[in-house]
């Protein structure tokens, strides 16, 4: 054990395994239920085999968040490894009850914890987590890991290019935004996520994909202050061929301080849907 705070987040953060391992974090999973089947996100199935069954079967899978004990086994492995303190930082309530889950386990955990509500997902909240986790890394406390979290997630952008609305359509959560493209089912949707309040926003639909991804990338940049380091992930939902090419147009155009892709979470892609695009990521 290198370090007095573990750190706890959920599957649908979207971190690379590498940073997972590097950084010391704790990931508890989310569960995806198809055909009657029960998988556990990220250990019983990958994205792509996910995917594939999405775009080729037809599924109406549903999701469900960590039972408690999950999460309080997660912080009584945390106590037995050493560890003084946990901090977790979630999904957005908004979004998902998980952050409930996380904050009933601690009433019976045997060291103090601290839970942060990440107000987005994906990458939303896995910028924020490895910001937390590389303040814990410079040496800071419980302190320090909440600020740096807080600052990378105060200027986080996400924005996601939609192939279809027909997921997003079905899930209860984010009806604003599925009501207001519901009238434009022929035209691919883009959504946002507002980091103030963990909820989902509709901005301005394409008319053919290639202008989507163009849009897309658009509409990031417009946002982002592009004159401070870029920390920024490329994510998709099976679509690596078009991942790459954004990628690349990024590093030309913007040359960030870090960026690399990453393929969404099961959990995630129920309500977004198979070739889904995003932007995410921070400047500062």
């Amino acid at each position: 054990m290198k370090h007095k705070i573990a750190l706890i987040t959920d599957s649908t953060c979207d971190i690379p395994r590498e940073w997972i391992t590097q950084y010391d974090i704790c990931v508890v999973p989310l569960t995806i239920v198809m055909k009657g089947e029960t998988f556990t996100d990220g250990v019983d199935i990958t994205p792509i085999e996910f995917y594939e069954r999405l775009a080729a079967e037809n599924l109406r899978p549903t999701t469900s968040q960590p039972a408690p004990k999950l999460f309080l086994d997660a912080y009584k492995k945390a106590a037995e490894d050493g560890y003084e303190q946990v901090l977790v930082i979630t999904i957005s309530s908004a979004m998902s009850g998980t952050i409930e889950s996380a904050r009933r386990a601690a009433e019976e955990s045997p060291i103090p914890v601290k839970i942060m509500d990440g107000k987005s997902n994906s990458m939303g909240i896995g910028w924020q987590v490895i910001a937390a986790a590389r303040a814990r890394e410079a040496g800071g406390g419980l302190t320090e890991m909440l600020a740096a979290a807080e600052q990378a997630r105060s200027h986080m952008q996400y924005y996601i290019s939609l192939d279809t609305i027909e997921y997003l359509a079905r899930g209860g959560r984010i009806a604003d935004a599925a009501r207001f493209l519901n009238s434009i089912l022929h035209i691919k949707p883009m959504i946002y996520v507002k980091h103030e309040t963990g909820t989902v926003g509709a901005a301005i639909p394409s008319r053919s994909r290639k202008a989507a991804i163009e849009d897309l990338y658009k509409e990031f940049f417009r946002h982002i202050d592009t004159s401070l380091p870029l920390h920024i992930t490329v994510l998709h939902n099976n679509a690596l061929p078009e991942a790459k090419e954004l990628m690349e147009r990024v590093i030309r155009d913007f040359s960030p301080k870090e960026i690399f892709i990453s393929i969404v979470s099961p959990v995630l892609g129920v309500h977004t849907g198979p070739r889904a695009i995003a932007l995410c990521g921070y400047a500062g």
